[in-house]
Protein backbone atom coordinates (compact mmCIF):
# COMPACT_ATOMS: atom_id res chain seq x y z
CA UNK A 1 0.00 0.00 0.00
CA UNK A 2 1.20 3.49 -0.86
CA UNK A 3 0.58 5.80 2.09
CA UNK A 4 -0.86 9.07 0.85
CA UNK A 5 -2.01 12.42 2.22
CA UNK A 6 -4.04 15.30 0.76
CA UNK A 7 -3.28 18.97 1.46
CA UNK A 8 -6.27 21.05 0.32
CA UNK A 9 -8.01 24.04 1.94
CA UNK A 10 -11.23 23.88 -0.11
CA UNK A 11 -13.46 21.26 1.53
CA UNK A 12 -15.48 20.38 -1.61
CA UNK A 13 -12.26 19.89 -3.59
CA UNK A 14 -10.77 17.79 -0.77
CA UNK A 15 -13.88 15.57 -0.58
CA UNK A 16 -13.91 15.12 -4.35
CA UNK A 17 -10.26 14.08 -4.40
CA UNK A 18 -10.84 11.70 -1.48
CA UNK A 19 -13.64 10.02 -3.47
CA UNK A 20 -11.44 9.80 -6.56
CA UNK A 21 -8.51 8.28 -4.65
CA UNK A 22 -10.81 5.70 -3.04
CA UNK A 23 -10.99 4.03 -6.46
CA UNK A 24 -7.27 3.15 -6.29
CA UNK A 25 -6.92 0.09 -4.06
CA UNK A 26 -3.14 0.43 -3.75
CA UNK A 27 -3.41 3.92 -2.19
CA UNK A 28 -3.99 4.33 1.55
CA UNK A 29 -5.16 7.83 2.45
CA UNK A 30 -3.86 8.52 5.97
CA UNK A 31 -4.70 12.23 6.37
CA UNK A 32 -6.38 15.23 4.76
CA UNK A 33 -4.84 18.52 5.87
CA UNK A 34 -6.25 22.00 5.30
CA UNK A 35 -3.44 24.54 5.70
CA UNK A 36 0.30 25.19 5.67
CA UNK A 37 0.35 25.31 9.47
CA UNK A 38 -1.60 22.07 9.90
CA UNK A 39 0.56 20.25 7.33
CA UNK A 40 3.82 21.39 8.98
CA UNK A 41 2.61 20.16 12.37
CA UNK A 42 1.38 16.83 10.97
CA UNK A 43 4.58 16.13 9.03
CA UNK A 44 6.67 16.93 12.11
CA UNK A 45 4.66 14.52 14.27
CA UNK A 46 3.98 11.61 11.90
CA UNK A 47 5.80 9.23 9.59
CA UNK A 48 5.90 10.79 6.16
CA UNK A 49 3.82 9.22 3.38
CA UNK A 50 5.24 8.13 0.04
CA UNK A 51 2.89 10.35 -1.96
CA UNK A 52 1.28 13.75 -1.32
CA UNK A 53 -1.52 15.40 -3.26
CA UNK A 54 -1.29 19.11 -2.56
CA UNK A 55 -3.03 22.27 -3.68
CA UNK A 56 -0.56 25.15 -4.07
CA UNK A 57 -2.48 28.28 -3.04
CA UNK A 58 -3.72 27.64 0.52
CA UNK A 59 -5.52 29.99 2.87
CA UNK A 60 -2.40 30.74 4.93
CA UNK A 61 0.24 30.67 2.18
CA UNK A 62 1.68 28.52 -0.58
CA UNK A 63 2.20 24.81 -0.02
CA UNK A 64 5.82 25.31 -1.10
CA UNK A 65 6.24 26.90 2.35
CA UNK A 66 5.49 23.51 3.91
CA UNK A 67 8.32 21.71 2.16
CA UNK A 68 10.75 24.54 2.80
CA UNK A 69 10.06 24.14 6.54
CA UNK A 70 9.86 20.32 6.64
CA UNK A 71 12.24 18.18 4.60
CA UNK A 72 10.45 15.20 3.04
CA UNK A 73 11.33 12.35 0.71
CA UNK A 74 7.68 12.02 -0.29
CA UNK A 75 6.82 12.85 -3.88
CA UNK A 76 4.12 15.34 -4.64
CA UNK A 77 1.34 15.60 -7.19
CA UNK A 78 0.26 19.23 -7.18
CA UNK A 79 -3.41 20.04 -7.78
CA UNK A 80 -4.16 23.67 -8.54
CA UNK A 81 -6.15 26.10 -10.66
CA UNK A 82 -3.00 28.04 -11.56
CA UNK A 83 -0.22 26.87 -13.87
CA UNK A 84 2.35 29.55 -13.05
CA UNK A 85 4.07 27.41 -10.42
CA UNK A 86 5.05 24.53 -12.68
CA UNK A 87 8.77 25.23 -12.65
CA UNK A 88 9.01 25.63 -8.88
CA UNK A 89 6.83 22.55 -8.35
CA UNK A 90 9.21 20.40 -10.37
CA UNK A 91 12.07 21.59 -8.15
CA UNK A 92 10.28 20.41 -5.01
CA UNK A 93 9.87 16.65 -5.48
CA UNK A 94 6.89 17.00 -7.81
CA UNK A 95 6.01 13.94 -9.87
CA UNK A 96 3.17 15.68 -11.71
CA UNK A 97 1.08 18.82 -11.84
CA UNK A 98 -2.70 18.61 -12.33
CA UNK A 99 -4.84 21.61 -13.16
CA UNK A 100 -8.30 21.81 -11.62
CA UNK A 101 -10.88 20.59 -12.25
CA UNK A 102 -9.03 17.28 -12.04
CA UNK A 103 -10.05 14.74 -14.64
CA UNK A 104 -10.07 11.03 -13.80
CA UNK A 105 -7.90 10.24 -16.81
CA UNK A 106 -5.24 12.79 -15.78
CA UNK A 107 -5.26 11.54 -12.19
CA UNK A 108 -4.76 7.94 -13.35
CA UNK A 109 -1.85 8.95 -15.59
CA UNK A 110 -0.19 10.83 -12.71
CA UNK A 111 -0.52 7.87 -10.35
CA UNK A 112 0.75 5.45 -12.98
CA UNK A 113 3.71 7.72 -13.62
CA UNK A 114 4.55 7.63 -9.91
CA UNK A 115 4.13 3.84 -9.73
CA UNK A 116 6.42 3.33 -12.70
CA UNK A 117 9.31 4.65 -10.63
CA UNK A 118 8.60 2.39 -7.65
CA UNK A 119 10.79 -0.74 -7.44
CA UNK A 120 9.21 -3.90 -6.06
CA UNK A 121 10.27 -3.01 -2.52
CA UNK A 122 8.23 0.20 -2.74
CA UNK A 123 11.17 2.58 -2.36
CA UNK A 124 11.16 5.75 -4.43
CA UNK A 125 13.86 5.89 -7.07
CA UNK A 126 14.30 9.64 -6.66
CA UNK A 127 17.27 10.04 -8.98
CA UNK A 128 15.40 8.56 -11.95
CA UNK A 129 12.37 10.72 -11.19
CA UNK A 130 14.44 13.89 -10.96
CA UNK A 131 16.11 13.10 -14.29
CA UNK A 132 12.69 12.68 -15.86
CA UNK A 133 11.43 15.96 -14.41
CA UNK A 134 14.35 17.87 -15.90
CA UNK A 135 12.99 16.96 -19.31
CA UNK A 136 9.43 18.10 -18.57
CA UNK A 137 8.36 21.57 -19.63
CA UNK A 138 5.10 23.46 -19.61
CA UNK A 139 4.18 26.67 -21.40
CA UNK A 140 2.98 29.36 -19.02
CA UNK A 141 -0.41 30.78 -19.98
CA UNK A 142 -1.38 32.80 -16.93
CA UNK A 143 0.22 34.23 -13.80
CA UNK A 144 -1.22 34.82 -10.35
CA UNK A 145 -0.12 38.14 -8.82
CA UNK A 146 -0.82 39.70 -5.45
CA UNK A 147 -2.37 43.17 -5.07
CA UNK A 148 -2.38 43.87 -1.35
CA UNK A 149 -4.59 41.15 0.15
CA UNK A 150 -6.15 40.30 -3.21
CA UNK A 151 -5.11 38.00 -6.04
CA UNK A 152 -5.32 38.75 -9.76
CA UNK A 153 -4.94 36.42 -12.73
CA UNK A 154 -2.94 37.91 -15.61
CA UNK A 155 -2.95 36.11 -18.95
CA UNK A 156 0.49 36.03 -20.57
CA UNK A 157 -1.19 37.28 -23.76
CA UNK A 158 -1.81 40.57 -21.89
CA UNK A 159 1.84 41.02 -20.85
CA UNK A 160 3.96 43.35 -22.97
CA UNK A 161 7.20 42.53 -21.15
CA UNK A 162 8.90 41.21 -18.05
CA UNK A 163 11.71 43.23 -16.53
CA UNK A 164 13.98 43.03 -13.50
CA UNK A 165 14.51 45.90 -11.11
CA UNK A 166 16.21 45.77 -7.71
CA UNK A 167 16.29 41.95 -7.88
CA UNK A 168 12.53 41.70 -8.43
CA UNK A 169 10.98 40.65 -11.75
CA UNK A 170 7.87 42.57 -12.80
CA UNK A 171 5.34 41.95 -15.54
CA UNK A 172 3.95 44.90 -17.49
CA UNK A 173 0.39 45.23 -18.79
CA UNK A 174 -1.65 48.13 -20.16
CA UNK A 175 -2.93 48.63 -16.62
CA UNK A 176 0.34 48.74 -14.63
CA UNK A 177 3.27 46.54 -13.61
CA UNK A 178 3.05 43.75 -11.03
CA UNK A 179 5.83 41.97 -9.08
CA UNK A 180 6.20 38.22 -9.70
CA UNK A 181 7.94 35.32 -7.95
CA UNK A 182 9.94 34.39 -11.05
CA UNK A 183 13.45 35.09 -12.23
CA UNK A 184 13.99 35.99 -15.88
CA UNK A 185 15.95 32.74 -16.31
CA UNK A 186 12.95 30.74 -15.09
CA UNK A 187 10.57 32.66 -17.34
CA UNK A 188 12.72 31.92 -20.40
CA UNK A 189 12.06 28.22 -19.82
CA UNK A 190 8.27 28.43 -19.46
CA UNK A 191 7.14 31.24 -21.77
CA UNK A 192 6.05 30.50 -25.33
CA UNK A 193 9.15 31.20 -27.43
CA UNK A 194 7.02 32.15 -30.42
CA UNK A 195 5.70 35.14 -28.48
CA UNK A 196 8.45 36.07 -26.03
CA UNK A 197 12.12 36.89 -26.51
CA UNK A 198 14.78 37.91 -24.02
CA UNK A 199 16.43 40.96 -25.57
CA UNK A 200 18.95 41.56 -22.78
CA UNK A 201 19.73 40.63 -19.18
CA UNK A 202 16.91 42.82 -17.89
CA UNK A 203 14.01 42.40 -20.36
CA UNK A 204 11.83 39.74 -21.97
CA UNK A 205 9.41 41.24 -24.50
CA UNK A 206 6.20 40.12 -26.23
CA UNK A 207 6.11 40.43 -30.03
CA UNK A 208 2.45 41.49 -30.06
CA UNK A 209 3.25 44.74 -28.26
CA UNK A 210 6.20 45.89 -30.39
CA UNK A 211 5.36 49.34 -31.75
CA UNK A 212 8.66 50.27 -33.33
CA UNK A 213 12.24 49.01 -33.73
CA UNK A 214 15.15 51.41 -34.16
CA UNK A 215 18.27 49.93 -35.75
CA UNK A 216 20.70 52.86 -35.55
CA UNK A 217 22.97 53.48 -33.77
CA UNK A 218 21.84 50.31 -31.93
CA UNK A 219 18.75 48.12 -31.79
CA UNK A 220 16.10 49.69 -29.59
CA UNK A 221 12.55 48.40 -29.13
CA UNK A 222 9.49 50.48 -28.32
CA UNK A 223 6.51 48.67 -26.81
CA UNK A 224 2.92 49.78 -26.44
CA UNK A 225 3.27 49.38 -22.68
CA UNK A 226 6.68 49.53 -21.00
CA UNK A 227 8.59 51.11 -18.11
CA UNK A 228 10.11 54.55 -18.58
CA UNK A 229 13.60 53.41 -19.56
CA UNK A 230 14.44 52.38 -23.11
CA UNK A 231 14.70 48.71 -24.11
CA UNK A 232 17.78 47.81 -26.13
CA UNK A 233 18.73 44.51 -27.73
CA UNK A 234 22.11 43.19 -26.59
CA UNK A 235 24.61 43.07 -29.43
CA UNK A 236 25.11 39.34 -29.03
CA UNK A 237 21.33 38.79 -29.32
CA UNK A 238 20.64 40.88 -32.40
CA UNK A 239 20.93 38.00 -34.88
CA UNK A 240 18.64 35.74 -32.82
CA UNK A 241 16.26 38.67 -32.34
CA UNK A 242 15.92 39.20 -36.10
CA UNK A 243 15.43 35.47 -36.63
CA UNK A 244 12.73 35.45 -33.96
CA UNK A 245 10.91 38.36 -35.60
CA UNK A 246 10.85 36.62 -38.96
CA UNK A 247 9.94 33.14 -37.71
Amino acid sequence: MIKTIIIEDEKPAARKLERMLANYAHLELVATLNSVEEAVVWLNENQHPQLIFSDIVLGDGLSFDIFEKVATKAFIIYTTAFDQYTLKAFKLNSIDYLLKPIMEEDLTKAIEKFKSFLPEDGAVNSQEIKQMLKKETSILSRILVKIGYNLKIVQTSEISCFFSENKIVYLQTSERNFPTDFTLDELENVLDKKDFFRVNRQYIIHSKFIRNIHTSPYFKVELDHQPDEEITVSRDRVKDFKNWLSS
